[in-house]
């Protein structure tokens, strides 16, 4: 479980910081119409967030006291995923393709919190 844990971090992880280089190049309107509610600031502030919830994924792989991280940047990154899932389903005529996958990464990221919180802690 130890593994599949890891890997499934270091996946997001680098899912996670190629979304926030896209967020630092591109804004929230042209990346989808339905996201234009979201401010450039907000859109740059959330680039932010998930690069440092990137580090804070594989960063107790060189300091294991910094394990709490793990959980903690998985759930800001699955409350961003249900945070443009909700800001999607609020524009009229969005389709639900891009809300399954933020659903799924938010599944994810629960997976992830809840197996290095209680399942396999490290």
């Amino acid at each position: 479980m130890n593994i599949l844990l890891w890997l499934m971090q270091i996946l997001l992880a680098l899912h996670t910081a190629a979304g926030a280089v896209w967020k630092f190049s591109h804004s929230a309107q042209h990346t989808m119409p339905s996201l234009a509610a979201i401010s450039n600031s907000l859109w740059l502030t959330m680039s932010g967030i998930e690069l440092l919830c990137s580090l804070c994924l594989i960063l107790p792989v060189f300091y294991k006291p910094l394990a709490i991280l793990i959980p903690v940047a998985a759930v800001c990154i699955a409350l961003e995923m249900l945070m443009l899932s909700a800001v999607h389903l609020n524009a009229v005529g969005s389709s639900y393709s891009p809300l399954i996958y933020w659903l799924v990464v938010a599944a994810v990221c629960a997976f992830i919190a809840y197996g290095r919180a209680v399942i396999q802690p490290l």
